[in-house]
């Protein structure tokens, strides 16, 4: 069975600006106190009156603790498969049971800012691609392509048969990820989640264990953090190959 769709619901004038631009807002709730701020206003002229909801208070029915006067019920994005996003120039973050959505939207932001092909989530014992990733996100899982599976070893055992390699961010990995010449290759880079870290499964299934080298006495760094710096290594050491 196919996974169901996602971002179904949005909140934050970045996040329903970005579903008004795709196309998928169906119904337009607005805090009436809200309605004549001009990003507010022009969302509501794009999207139209008669798709539109004044309520006196949005925070009622709001899923995330700041909607900022607009939230939507969209049409839902679809689940992508783990074949078309590998490829020659596949560089791929895997998210590896990661629980707080907010880290989930700022991972994507930093995907779509670096350039990077995909993210793949899992559909259990992970933060849901809810209301409050979206608006993290700012816009960003409106176009980063997300495949939503039920293993993440076996989406990456299925990924390196169609030639990805996979890569472990590990902190007590000796191989360091800045400089990391596999990163040039087409590549899945999987970050733990916040508080274990790297799931046992998903790190045999890795080719290579890596870390991000680190100053001080910081023992790790936040898993969003984590995810900003590969995806712009990836983008770094793919400008940088010969050729």
């Amino acid at each position: 069975m196919a996974p169901a769709g996602y971002g179904d619901r949005v909140e934050g004038v970045h996040a329903v600006a970005a579903a008004v631009d795709a196309g998928r807002v169906r119904r337009l709730f607005v805090d009436r106190g809200r309605a004549r701020r001009s990003e507010v206003a022009t969302i509501i002229d794009l999207v139209g009156a008669s798709k539109v909801a004044l309520v006196d208070d949005l925070r009622i029915q709001a899923q995330t603790d700041a909607p900022q006067g607009v939230a939507a019920d969209c049409d839902p994005l679809n689940s992508v498969t783990l074949e078309s996003m590998a490829g020659p120039e596949a560089a791929i973050l895997v998210l590896d049971h990661i629980e707080d959505p907010h880290n989930v939207g700022a991972l994507a932001r930093s995907a779509l800012a670096a350039g990077v092909t995909g993210m793949v989530v899992s559909a259990r014992r992970a933060a849901p691609l809810s209301a409050v990733a979206f608006k993290a996100a700012a816009g960003a899982l409106e176009k980063v392509q997300v495949a939503v599976v039920a293993s993440i070893p076996e989406a990456l055992s299925r990924l390196k048969g169609l030639g990805v390699w996979a890569v472990g961010l590990d902190a007590g990995a000796d191989e360091s990820l800045f400089g990391l010449q596999l990163l040039t290759e087409p590549v899945a880079v999987v970050i733990g989640s916040e508080g274990s870290g790297l799931s046992h499964l998903a790190a045999k299934r890795c080719d290579v264990l890596a870390s991000i080298p680190m100053s001080g006495e910081t023992e790790s760094l936040n898993a969003s953090v984590s995810g900003a710096l590969t995806a712009f290594e990836i983008m770094r050491v793919r400008a940088n190959r010969p050729g």
